[in-house]
Order: structure tokens, then C-alpha cells, then sequence
């Protein structure tokens, strides 16, 4: 019988940036889903960038192609297979960039938002469950709380909003309905926000929620 062993190695992650690092008051880590690639997910939250902001995306570790053997190719955070490993090695890279751009960063009270989208909306909750990350906004964009957290991830300073799609191909009503009850019984505050679409992240609805929420 085979035994299973683990050593850890270093690996080259990519992550892309819209504006200025150093100069910036508010940066956002925005984290894509499944299938995505970091170069174009980025592209969505071009609408609300100006010269006091500046966005990163990093791309998951994983890649794969789309249909086949060839062709496009996406990028996965994490699946069923060695998940604890995968969620462990997510966090320590998203630790890490985090760490390193507020270190690049000149400014004393810059903004911080966390978005989630999809996939990468579990991602970023396992992520601030498990180090020590502070943010001024988490948005869980399209996507949900997982099950084997602990809701007091989330601290108290930190401005949590829920947004989907009322047409949303993945969050169904049975699976909305038990989103929403997790919220009510952790008794955090969690504002929810829906819009007229799919699974998606709309320009118009992110420019207004950004301007309506004071993401930037």
C-alpha cells in the first residue's frame, strides 16, 4: 500500500494590477472564479478605476484547459482532491501578495475591499478565516459563505455586503434561502444587495453599488 507524503515548494504566481500601487488610497483584491484568468477578470473593475485607486488580481495556482486538450485555458482555486492542502496554499499566497502590497503602499489610511466573486468569493472567506487580514469592505459577489466556517471571520469593523443576481444560474432559490439563514442565525450584519442579471459582475451595477456603498 502506497503512503501519501507532502513537502512544500516554491511556485511563481501571477497577478495583475490596474493603477498605482504606492499612490493609492484605495486597493482592491479582487479574486475571480472558476475558469477565469486573472488578465481579463481584472478588466470588469476597469469602470470604476481613478487615480486615487488601484486594483490587483491574483490568479489561482491551478490552470487547465477549457475544452479539451487545447485552447483557452482558465485557472481553478481549489477542488475536492487534497482540498485542506489547496485552501492551506491559497491562503499563504493570498497572505502573502496581501502583505506584500501594503508594504509597497505609501499612504497611513489606505482603503482596503475584498472581493469574492464566484469561486473566488469561498476562497477569500477561507482566506480571512484563517490569517490575520483586515479590510475596510468584503463583498461576496455571486457566490456563498462556506459551510465549514465559522462566521466570526468576519470582524467588526469590516463592512460585509452579499451581491447576486436574481437570475443567477448557481445560486438557486433553495440555495439563496439557506444563504440568507445562515446570516440571520450568525447574527452578523450583512448587507444584501440583488440586481437584475446572472452570474455576473454588470459594469452599471458595479459603478452604482461602488458609488452608493463608498467603495472608493
Amino acid at each position: 500500500m502506497s503512503t501519501k507524503h507532502n513537502i512544500t515548494v516554491s511556485k511563481t504566481a501571477n497577478y495583475y494590477t490596474l493603477g498605482n500601487v504606492k499612490t493609492a488610497k484605495t486597493i482592491w483584491f479582487v479574486l475571480h472564479g472558476y475558469g477565469y484568468l486573472a488578465e481579463f477578470f481584472i478588466k470588469k473593475f476597469e469602470p470604476i478605476l481613478n487615480n486615487e485607486t488601484c486594483v490587483i488580481a491574483p490568479e489561482a495556482l491551478s490552470r487547465f484547459y477549457l475544452n479539451g486538450f487545447s485552447g483557452r485555458i482558465g485557472a481553478s482555486w481549489m477542488t475536492k482532491h487534497q482540498r485542506i492542502e489547496e485552501i492551506e496554499d491559497c491562503s499563504n499566497y493570498l497572505q502573502t501578495l496581501y502583505e506584500t502590497i501594503l508594504t509597497e503602499n505609501n499612504n497611513n489610511y489606505t482603503k482596503i475591499n475584498i472581493v469574492g466573486f464566484s469561486q473566488g468569493g469561498a476562497t477569500a472567506c477561507r482566506w480571512l478565516a484563517s490569517k490575520n487580514v483586515w479590510c475596510t469592505n468584503f463583498i461576496l459577489w455571486a457566490s456563498v459563505f462556506p459551510d465549514d466556517i465559522n462566521f466570526n471571520f468576519i470582524k467588526p469593523n469590516t463592512n460585509t455586503t452579499l451581491i447576486y443576481g436574481n437570475q443567477d444560474e448557481f445560486l438557486t432559490e433553495e440555495r439563496i434561502a439557506l444563504l440568507r439563514k445562515q446570516i440571520e442565525d450568525s447574527k452578523i450584519d450583512v448587507n444584501v444587495i440583488t440586481f437584475d442579471g446572472k452570474h455576473d459582475i454588470p459594469k452599471e451595477v458595479l459603478v452604482e453599488e461602488c458609488k452608493k456603498n463608498s467603495w472608493n
